[in-house]
């Protein structure tokens, strides 16, 4: 297993969503730094809730640059609730997503959100050579 930390800046830009179905639709655009110097681009819908602190999200996002030295690509897959402010988030690399010399990259994803700024802790594992 390897471990790689680092920081990433992103920006959301709302998208049009069907009105009807109560949900948000933003772009993704992040740039990360570190082990894992990339760009990436994805989509997220979002639900709020009339409940304070209550919401639940879901994005896709694809992954270009460099893990650690390493060039390709990668998919990644997001799941978080807030219930009353209390999080869970998940975010996992799709299977069999990699691609170039991240090929068969496994892994998961934590983010960190410290004084404004945004930190990544990624666990991940790839094929022995």
């Amino acid at each position: 297993m390897h471990h790689a930390t680092g920081s990433f800046e992103v920006k959301l830009q709302p998208q049009p969503a069907r009105e009807d179905a109560g949900l948000g639709r933003m772009s993704l655009d992040k740039t990360f730094s570190g082990p894992l110097s990339a760009t990436s681009r994805g989509e997220m819908l979002a639900a709020r809730t009339a409940q304070e602190g209550s919401a639940a999200y879901v994005a896709i996002e694809t992954v270009e640059g460099t893990l650690d030295g390493r060039q390709g690509g990668f998919v990644l897959v997001h799941r978080g609730l807030m219930d009353r402010g209390a999080q869970d988030m998940a975010i996992s690399v799709v299977p069999d997503s990699g691609t170039g010399a991240l090929a068969g990259l496994r892994g998961e994803m934590k983010i960190r959100i410290e004084g404004g700024a945004h930190y990544y802790d990624f666990d991940y594992t790839l094929p022995a050579e």
